[in-house]
């Protein structure tokens, strides 16, 4: 055999083994999906030379699963419970369920979070009634959160808030710093540079939101897989001395059942095995541990993600 085959095999060869590039869909450049997509790759590279790994901006979850659908990333980050809906077919995906969706691993909590003006005296949530209260647009996360968890507690409906408001984000807190409202629900990850600065400029409490403040949160962490139980720490944001306990999705890495099971596994090792230095590159991981990364899946393990996660004894 000439050198030329012999080189051409081996070339091969190495290629064949070193899996496909990873190309991650994460979100807005101001959010927490874009850093956390560089910061995998980051631990990604370090740790093996033979497969690139690059990020996207995007426009976020459903973005980045349709994206995934159509070949554009094969891997992504979304919330658990866009994932759920994917997979199963339901909400905006009633007319297209992508069961071909799998989980890598959950990330961090990004928590159902209720922020009131502390005058509001709001100290559990039932105490919305006769109050001004922002609960989020048509067609967002939060808003669906919060029907859905009116939907379990019966003595909460939008009949009981004296002024409803439908504001994004950026609109509650800005109402909220005002005072033209006394508290708004919003779904993000803890800590958040917002509420930093809100905190700093009004003084404000966060509503625990846990089965022991509000019982139907027991039955919708029963039913809904994808949500977990987490907490805000004590001292987290300024005047709050208390942890904060509620409940919510996770911000999740994703991919499809296509993907090559070598890569897949090398990058769930990468991260595990790097797990506390991982847990140093952003706030929001502060508090995660390794069991944390198979909580509230939205869609099955992939089989790499899975066997790796047995052998360490995680799964």
């Amino acid at each position: 055999m000439c050198l030329y085959k012999i080189l051409s095999i081996l070339v091969f060869a190495i290629f064949s083994l070193s899996g496909e590039n990873i190309k991650i869909g994460t979100g807005g450049v101001n959010g927490i999906y874009y850093p956390t997509g560089q910061n995998i790759c980051k631990v990604f590279k370090e740790n093996q030379n033979t497969i690139e790994c690059n990020t996207t901006v995007t426009k976020g979850s459903v973005y980045n699963i349709n994206s995934l659908k159509k070949g554009i990333f094969n891997f992504a980050i979304a919330q658990s419970d866009t994932i759920f809906a994917a997979y199963n077919g339901i909400g905006s995906f009633t007319k297209a369920p992508y069961r071909k969706l799998r989980t890598v691993m959950t990330i961090y909590p990004e928590l159902f979070t209720f922020i009131v003006r502390r005058e509001s005296k709001i100290k559990k949530i039932h105490d919305i009634k006769g109050k001004s209260i922002s609960i989020g647009v048509k067609g967002s996360g939060t808003r669906a959160t919060v029907e859905m968890l009116f939907a379990a507690a019966k003595p909460l409906n939008k009949k009981i808030i004296k002024k409803i408001k439908e504001f994004n984000n950026k609109e509650s807190f800005q109402a909220l710093k005002e005072g033209a409202i006394d508290g708004f629900f919003t779904v993000i990850g803890h800590p958040n540079k917002q509420i930093q600065e809100l905190a700093n400029e009004v003084d404000i409490d966060i509503v625990n939101i846990s089965p022991k403040s509000c019982l139907a949160v027991k039955s919708l962490l029963i039913k809904n897989p994808f949500l977990t139980l987490s907490k805000i720490p004590a001292n987290t944001y300024r005047g709050i001395t208390r942890d904060v306990e509620s409940f919510g999705v996770k911000a999740t890495l994703i991919t499809t059942a296509n993907s090559d099971y070598d890569t897949v596994y090398k990058l769930v090792k990468s991260i595990v095995e790097n797990f506390e230095r991982f847990k140093t590159m952003h706030p929001a991981y502060k508090n995660i541990h390794k069991k944390d990364l198979i909580k509230g899946l939205g869609a099955p393990l992939h089989p790499a993600a899975r066997d790796y996660f047995m052998k360490q004894g995680i799964l």
